[in-house]
């Protein structure tokens, strides 16, 4: 990998990146066949849900962090940084890197290694994100990343992280489709911490902490949920809507709750 990794839980991320998480087949990488939904009638809700993180992305910028970005797969993902003169793709993964600069180029600054190892600027993002990586963190250093991520990015501009919400697992009607239906969400290769969401608070002494969801269910809940037809996309689209309509309520519950940080001017 050309650097080293202190970190068990980083090693394990790792290796299974650089070898099956990023390959491709039919089209899709392993990572997203093992946990994304990729059935067409969940296709246009999927996609409005990650272009929510947009919602919060300055209007324009020069620099912007994108701290495990892996291949910037989706081509919504590709949209973050239109407006910004650069964007910083940090990975632990080179294959993941290669494909990143294959999509986006001399737009792109790449960087390989562990974020808690990589050296960057105080003050000098003016947008840094994380999506779906901080829960794979070792617990004893999830807050040492959001730390470092305030500090990196400047005052007044925001830091979103796409995070987990292990409540949900805990809700009756989960817990419920699990028994009926023999099982659970695929079950994940890689190591998973998520906090209570009242664990984000501890931010508030650096950054105003607001919290929506990004997207109701994993997965693997609406795979079983939720058909793969038209009433299927029906029932997307009623999701969406009310995941929007009812953004504080819907985030105490839904499995990737959305965190946005406003870095505190001091």
């Amino acid at each position: 990998m050309g650097f080293i990794l202190k970190n068990e839980v980083e090693e394990k991320v790792a290796e299974f990146y650089n070898t099956l998480g990023w390959e491709t087949k039919d089209g899709h990488t392993d990572d997203a066949s093992r946990w994304e939904d990729l059935r067409g009638c969940a296709k246009e809700y999927v996609s409005k849900c990650r272009l929510r993180v947009l919602r919060h992305i300055p209007d324009s910028g020069e620099n912007m962090l994108d701290m495990a970005s892996g291949p910037i797969q989706y081509k919504e993902y590709l949209e973050y940084s239109r407006n910004f003169r650069k964007r910083y793709c940090v990975d632990l993964s080179s294959k993941a890197l290669d494909d990143a600069k294959k999509k986006i180029g001399d737009h792109g600054v790449f960087l390989q290694g562990s974020f808690f190892d990589i050296d960057l600027k105080e003050n000098y993002f003016d947008c840094s994100i994380s999506l779906h990586t901080i829960f794979h963190i070792d617990k004893e250093r999830q807050e040492e990343a959001v730390r470092k991520l305030l500090k990196v990015t400047k005052p007044g501009k925001p830091v979103i992280i796409v995070y987990a919400n292990m409540l949900m697992s805990d809700l009756r009607i989960v817990r419920f489709l699990k028994k009926i239906m023999r099982k659970g969400p695929a079950a994940s290769d890689i190591y998973i911490y998520a906090y209570p969401l009242g664990w984000w608070d501890r931010f508030s002494d650096a950054a105003d902490i607001k919290i929506l969801p990004w997207r109701f269910f994993g997965s693997g809940h609406q795979k079983r949920l939720i058909p793969d037809n038209r009433i299927g996309r029906i029932l997307f689209s009623i999701l969406f809507y009310i995941e929007d309509k009812f953004p504080r309520y819907i985030a105490r519950y839904c499995y990737f709750p959305m965190i946005i940080l406003t870095k505190k001017n001091k």
